[in-house]
C-alpha cells in the first residue's frame, strides 16, 4: 500500500541529494517518476532541482492554482508512475498537501516529500505543518551544529553577518544566508563575530560564517562530516 512520506530537517542536511538519488534509482530501473517543485523556489532561486554532488532533475513547477490530481491522472494515462517526489515541500499550500494525500489514497502512488520543518524564527511552514499532521511516515534527516550537537534550527543572516530575527517567512537562499544550529546556539549566536569565537571554542576547523566580503555578503560554512544522534 502506498504512503505519503515527509523527510524533514534543518538546512544543509542533504535532503535534495537524497531525493535525487532516490529518483535516479527508480529511473535507472526503467520506472517513471514525477518531480514537483513549488513555484516560489523556481522563481526566487532555481527552477531545476539540483544537488551539490552534481545530480539534477527538471521538475513540474507547482503554482498556486496547480491541480496535482489533474497532472497525475494525465501522467498515468501516458505511462505508469512509480513514485512522486516533491522538493522544498515546506512551501506547499494546505491544498497541495491534501492533493498529495489523494494521489496516495486514490491513485496508489507513493509520494516522497522533502523539506524544512521550521523557518528562521523557529515557526512551522504551512506545508510542513500539514505534512507533519497528515503524512503516513515521518523521518528526520539529521545534520549538526558547529558544536557537534544535532541541529534543529535554521538561522538567517543578512549581508553583514548579523542574524535576522524579523522579515518575510519565505526568502530563498543558500549557505551564504542560512546555517543550521542547535537550539542553544540558535539562541546565543547573534552575528559573525559570535560564530568565530564559539567555533574556535569548540575546535571547529571552519567557523560557521567566516567573513563578509567587500560586497557585504556572508561567506563560508561548517563542512559537516558526520551526523549527530
Amino acid at each position: 500500500m502506498s504512503k505519503l512520506y515527509f523527510y524533514f530537517s534543518a538546512m544543509n542536511a542533504g535532503k535534495t541529494t537524497t531525493l535525487l538519488q532516490s529518483d535516479f534509482n527508480y529511473r535507472e530501473r526503467g520506472m517513471h517518476t514525477v518531480c514537483f517543485l513549488p513555484a516560489v523556489v523556481a522563481e526566487q532561486w532555481n527552477p531545476v532541482i539540483t544537488s551539490r554532488i552534481g545530480l539534477s532533475r527538471v521538475p513540474i513547477v507547482l503554482k498556486n492554482d496547480t491541480d496535482l490530481m489533474v497532472i497525475m491522472v494525465a501522467e498515468m494515462a501516458k505511462q505508469t508512475v512509480s513514485c512522486v517526489f516533491v522538493d522544498e515541500a515546506q512551501f506547499l499550500s494546505k491544498r497541495h498537501v491534501r492533493q498529495l494525500c489523494r494521489i496516495v489514497d486514490r491513485l496508489d502512488i507513493p509520494v516522497l516529500t522533502y523539506g524544512l520543518r521550521t523557518d528562521f524564527q523557529g515557526e512551522l511552514f504551512e506545508g510542513s505543518r500539514h505534512l507533519l499532521a497528515w503524512a503516513d511516515h515521518l523521518q528526520e534527516i539529521k545534520t549538526i551544529c558547529f558544536c557537534g550537537k544535532k541541529a534543529i534550527m535554521t538561522a538567517r543572516f543578512d549581508g553583514f553577518g548579523t542574524k535576522v530575527i524579523d522579515g518575510d517567512q519565505i526568502d530563498c537562499g543558500d549557505n551564504d544566508r542560512y546555517i543550521s544550529l542547535c537550539r542553544k546556539h540558535y539562541d546565543s549566536v547573534e552575528n559573525n563575530h559570535d560564530f568565530i569565537n564559539l567555533s574556535a571554542e569548540h575546535g571547529a576547523a571552519q567557523p560557521g560564517l567566516q567573513s563578509c566580503n567587500s560586497a557585504g555578503q556572508v561567506a563560508g560554512q561548517v563542512d559537516l562530516q558526520s551526523i549527530a544522534s
